[in-house]
């Protein structure tokens, strides 16, 4: 996936992935920010357009936000805790030993993930804790793999669209040589779509298409999936397992 123009690839989806790209469960927040107390410095990994990183500064940590790309730092909503810096997972530029916390959300997959982890240990205080970070659409749910079986077949089945299978997490954690003590939980989370949203959701998505065409064929069929499956306040609830893998540096 890292070889797959990962900089630059959500350029030209930055707004909607700021407006329509689903946050994260408060639990699995509390679970990430755990022991943490005011003053820790977190870095947020591919911070993107700053959801994960805001989250953590809510919680009182002091969050540099990594990002490449410019586009997607400038659609970021401000925040006085977040500061965000260009640069890279392989090359952050922060200082040895200076960050208490390492956080990847929905973003590792487009890391070199072995020169990546060796830079996360060297920002890393000694025991500092590294966390990666997905939502994976809930195979259980009618409506959402219904939409999924959708997002295949659009994007030719991209490995993007199956983004923690493409990474292999525990693989790449079990054999790190920098990191310890591997701890998996899982956390139910769902996002409520009207159908404007959902077609933003979509269009956030890097692996699908934005042509004119290929757009209009598949809101067509995203507004017969929408209809199929609209509750009572007008929306849709797309669903997920938010998975969280958290490790210490050695």
């Amino acid at each position: 996936m890292y070889s797959q123009s990962p900089l630059t690839r959500f350029s030209d989806r930055s707004h909607d992935y700021a407006r329509y790209r689903p946050s994260y469960p408060t639990a699995a927040i509390d679970a990430i920010v755990q022991g943490f107390v005011g003053g820790a410095v977190a870095a947020d990994i591919g911070a993107g357009t700053g959801i994960s990183a805001r989250l953590l500064a809510d919680r009182g940590l002091r969050v540099i936000a990594i990002e490449p790309n410019t586009a997607m730092a400038e659609a970021a909503l401000p925040h006085p805790n977040v500061h965000y810096q260009a640069a890279t997972a392989e090359q952050t530029g922060l200082e040895t030993a200076s960050i208490d916390l390492v956080g990847c959300f929905q973003a590792f997959h487009w890391f070199e993930p072995e020169v990546s982890l060796v830079e996360f240990h060297r920002i890393l205080k000694p025991q500092g804790r590294l966390v990666l970070v997905w939502n994976d659409r809930e195979r259980s749910d009618p409506f959402t793999q219904a939409y999924s079986q959708l997002m295949k077949a659009a994007s030719g089945d991209h490995p993007a669209n199956r983004h923690i299978e493409s990474a292999r997490p525990q693989d790449v954690l079990e054999n790190s040589l920098y990191f310890e003590q591997l701890h998996h939980a899982e956390f139910p989370y769902a996002q409520a779509l009207s159908f404007e949203a959902l077609l933003g959701r979509v269009r956030s998505s890097s692996y699908i298409s934005l042509e004119e065409n290929d757009l209009k064929i598949l809101q067509d069929q995203l507004q017969e999936l929408f209809e199929q499956w609209i509750n009572q306040n007008g929306e849709v609830d797309l669903k997920y397992r938010t998975h969280v893998y958290r490790v210490v540096a050695r």
